[in-house]
């Protein structure tokens, strides 16, 4: 007789927290697809059963309930994750019982785990080409503020290079402020911003500190069209938060964005509607969480097992058409082909997608081909993009 058990999947998304806007937005969309497959018979006619935890946006709590879903609950599979730190928290606990993380969130790179399947951006589906799209439209010269903790530290690094490589790149600053910083610190920010008068500034603030920045930056007087902030970091669901007349006309890259007028992303976005309403709002790490759960049920269909070493053969190298176009997970690095675009925010807090490629672009996390020279493969992508 089948195996008809449920297949216990752990997540790890929190409800409360400094990041929980973006983080709830990611348990909604594990959460609708999950509930799709069942509703479809689920995977070979057996339920899939998810463990939900709130770790609150700490990674100490990360580690300990990564521990207790894989221990107690006994699951091989965890979605979750938003913060690097809560990743890095989360990676040895997969790696000692030799358990699956799905990651969903964009990403610093230089980083490989057999145990993590990376469905967010690397550096290259994201920083390379705002960094080409912003020197090109703005300027280069760059003023840069994040978050204080791994992943800005990083990206801010690697958006250095990117600058510092154009002609006439320079950094003006670098400002780091706490998870929890208040509305004084960042108007402290504006003001410098204010008084250096950078061509743009980027940001890899994350959190509830996003609208404070972008509200200290239009209290400065500080003017989008000309001087926008350009972001990794700063979805839909932030924009929700801060409201759009703090937003408009600012800059994000990002794989997807709600706007998208494609078919399969109307149809998904007339689905979760019908379900979740509008309060949720879609945003690229969504949508990598919803259709993170579709490669793993497929690649479960096809080994019968949830176990890493069944599981990954078949997840590796197997493809989903997602809401951003189809996707595929490379075989060599466990990252995710993605569409890399350039949105701008509109009067009604949407994004205006004002740049995108036409073609699924593989991620290289160590930035190996990190040449933006036209006469390269890679700069005839840009090209492409950037037109």
């Amino acid at each position: 007789m089948a195996n008809q058990d449920p297949i216990k999947v752990g997540v790890l998304f929190s409800n409360t927290g400094t990041t929980s806007a973006v983080e709830r937005s990611q348990l909604a969309g594990t959460l609708f697809a999950i509930e799709e497959i069942n509703a479809a018979g689920g995977i070979d006619g057996r339920e899939i059963q998810p463990v939900h935890r709130d770790p609150h946006c700490n990674p100490r709590e990360f580690r300990i309930l990564a521990e207790e879903l894989v221990q107690q609950e006994k699951v091989n599979v965890i979605f979750g994750c938003y913060m690097s730190s809560t990743r890095k928290a989360v990676i040895p606990v997969v790696e000692k019982w030799q358990r699956l993380l799905m990651y969903p969130t964009l990403y610093e790179g230089f980083e490989f785990s057999r145990n993590v399947i990376y469905t967010g951006a690397a550096p290259n589906q994201n920083s390379s080409l705002l960094a080409a799209y912003m020197t090109r439209h703005f300027g280069a010269r760059v003023y840069l503020v994040g978050s204080d903790y791994i992943y800005p530290y990083e990206s801010n690094r690697i958006m250095s290079d990117f600058i510092l490589e154009r002609p006439g790149g320079s950094k003006l600053a670098e400002r780091y402020v706490g998870l929890n910083a208040s509305a004084q610190e960042f108007r402290k920010i504006a003001e410098d911003i204010r008084d250096k008068q950078p061509d743009f500034v980027f940001s890899t603030v994350v959190g509830s500190g996003t609208q404070l920045l972008y509200r200290a930056y239009a209290e400065a007087g500080i003017d989008p069209s000309s001087c926008p902030i350009a972001s990794l970091t700063t979805s839909e669901a932030e924009v929700a938060e801060m409201g759009a007349e703090l937003a408009a006309g600012h800059i994000t890259a990002a794989p997807y964005f709600q706007s998208l007028d494609s078919p399969v992303n109307r149809d998904v976005l007339m689905r979760f509607r019908d379900r979740f309403g509008y309060e949720t709002p879609p945003n690229m790490c969504w949508e990598a969480a919803y259709f993170q759960v579709f490669l793993f049920a497929r690649a479960m269909a096809q080994s019968g097992s949830d176990e890493i070493d069944q599981l990954l053969p078949h997840l590796l190298g197997s493809e989903f058409e997602a809401p951003q176009g189809k996707v595929r997970v490379d075989e060599s690095n466990h990252h995710t082909r993605l569409y890399p675009r350039i949105g701008r925010v509109d009067s009604r807090g949407q994004f205006e997608i004002i740049a995108e490629s036409t073609r699924g672009v593989d991620a290289d996390p160590y930035l190996v081909h990190h040449e933006v020279d036209d006469s390269s493969d890679y700069g005839s992508l840009l090209g492409e993009i950037i037109g």
